[in-house]
C-alpha cells in the first residue's frame, strides 16, 4: 500500500497533508509513504524530516507512481495525478460544490475520490473532522487579524495619564471558528459579544464570559440546520435580526463575521449601511470572504477601507498558520486511515455510514447523493 503525498499547487496554499509525525504513523502501519520534494517546505516541514522519517522523497511522477491513496490539502487537477494505481484513493478536500467540473475529471480519470469535508459530524468521526481543526484556528488567526489593523489596545489600561478603555468585540457565527474567536478576543482583554441564529449556542457564548446578543419570540431563532450548522432562517428572523444587529454593530470596534452555509453562498450578515454606521478606524474581518461573504464590500483577498471601517478579507485563513493546521489536517487524515485499517487486507476498508457521505466518484461515475440531488 502506497501513500503519496504531494505538493500543493493551488496560489497561496501553504498547508500540507502529512508532517514527519503521521509519515511514521503510516509506516507504523505497513504503509510505504511517497513525499513529493519540497512538500512540506511552507509549513516548516523539511524533506530531510520526512527522509528521517522512513518516507521516501522524490519528484511528483515519481511520487505518485503506482500510488494507492494520494493525500492532498486541497483537491489537484485529475489530469496531474498520472501515474496513480488504477482506482486510487483521493483523499482532501475538494470542494464538491465550487468544483464541480474537477470531481467530474475525477471520475472520468477513474480516481476514488474522497472528500473530508463530508465527513459526517458523529462523534466517532469527531478526530476526523477537518472542517472543525481548520476552523479552529482560523477563528484564532482572525482575532489576530483584526488586531493588526485595529490601531489601538485591546484591553482596559489604567495608567497614570488615564484610562484605555477596553476594545468592543463583536462575533456573527458561533460555530468552531465563532468560539475560538471569542475565546481570542476574550484573552487579549476584549469586551466581547456574539450572536447566532441557534439558540443552543447561548449558553456557549455565555461560558466563554461574552455577552449574547439575541432575536427573542420570533419565529425561526432555533436555526438549526443539518450536521450542526446553521441553517436558512425565516423573512421575520431576518428582519428582527438586522434590526437587532444594526443598533449593537454601530457600538462595536471590531466585527469578525464566521457564518456558512454548506453547498450554498455565505449569507449576508452586514450592510453597506451598516458597516457606514461604524466609527471611523474599526475593523471588519470576513471569515466567509470565499464564499460570497457575510459583509457587504469585503473583498477575497484584500483588505479595503470602506467608510472609514477596514474590512479583512484574507483567503484561505487555515494557511496564515500552516505549521499549525497542517499538523492537525494530517492528523485528521491519519486517524480516518488508520480507523479503517485492515491489517490482514494490508489497506483501509470503510463502512458504509462514512464511506458512502464522503465518498463522491467511484468506478467512473459521481455517486455521491449530495452531488447527484
Amino acid at each position: 500500500m502506497k501513500i503519496a503525498v504531494l505538493r500543493e499547487q493551488a496560489a497561496g496554499e501553504r498547508r500540507v497533508a502529512a508532517t514527519p509525525e503521521t509519515v511514521k504513523k503510516f509506516i507504523g502501519l505497513g504503509a510505504e509513504m511517497a513525499i513529493e520534494a519540497g512538500a512540506g517546505e511552507a509549513a516548516s516541514c523539511a524533506d530531510a524530516d520526512y527522509a528521517a522519517a522512513g518516507a521516501t522523497v522524490g519528484t511528483r511522477a515519481a511520487t505518485l507512481k503506482g500510488a494507492d491513496i494520494i493525500l492532498g490539502v486541497q483537491g489537484p487537477d485529475a489530469a496531474s495525478l498520472k501515474g496513480a494505481a488504477a482506482g486510487a484513493w483521493l483523499v482532501a478536500s475538494l470542494n464538491p460544490f465550487g468544483e464541480r467540473a474537477r470531481v467530474d475529471g475525477y471520475a472520468k480519470a477513474g480516481i476514488e475520490a474522497l472528500a473530508m469535508e463530508f465527513m459526517p459530524r458523529i462523534t466517532r468521526a469527531q478526530s476526523m473532522d477537518i472542517l472543525s481543526s481548520q476552523s479552529n484556528l482560523s477563528g484564532y488567526k482572525a482575532v489576530l487579524d483584526a488586531a493588526a489593523e485595529y490601531g489601538r489596545a485591546f484591553p482596559m489600561m489604567m495608567t497614570a495619564a488615564g484610562t484605555v478603555s477596553a476594545a468592543r468585540v463583536f462575533v456573527m457565527g458561533v460555530g468552531v471558528a465563532g468560539l475560538q474567536a471569542i475565546a481570542t478576543a476574550r484573552r487579549l482583554g476584549a469586551q466581547v459579544s456574539a450572536t447566532d441564529v441557534r439558540s443552543a449556542t447561548k449558553e456557549q457564548i455565555q461560558s466563554l464570559g461574552a455577552k449574547p446578543i439575541f432575536v427573542e419570540n420570533v419565529a425561526g431563532i432555533e436555526g438549526e440546520g443539518s450536521g450542526g450548522y446553521a441553517g436558512e432562517m425565516s423573512p421575520e428572523y431576518q428582519a428582527a435580526q438586522a434590526e437587532l444587529v444594526s443598533g449593537h454593530i454601530a457600538k462595536q470596534d471590531i466585527v469578525i463575521t464566521t457564518a456558512l452555509i454548506p453547498g450554498r453562498p455565505a449569507p449576508r450578515l452586514i450592510s453597506a449601511a451598516q458597516v457606514a454606521s461604524m466609527k471611523p478606524g474599526s475593523v471588519i474581518v470576513d471569515l466567509a470572504v470565499e464564499q460570497g461573504g457575510n459583509v457587504e464590500g469585503a473583498v477575497a483577498g484584500e483588505v479595503v477601507t470602506v467608510s472609514g471601517v477596514k474590512i479583512v478579507g484574507h483567503r484561505n485563513v487555515p494557511s496564515r498558520l500552516a505549521a499549525d493546521t497542517s499538523a492537525l489536517f494530517s492528523r485528521n487524515l491519519f486517524n480516518f486511515l488508520s480507523a479503517f485499517w485492515d491489517k490482514e487486507a494490508g489497506k483501509p476498508v470503510l463502512d458504509e455510514e462514512i464511506g458512502d457521505a464522503i465518498r463522491l466518484t467511484r468506478d467512473g461515475k459521481v455517486v455521491n447523493a449530495r452531488l447527484l440531488a
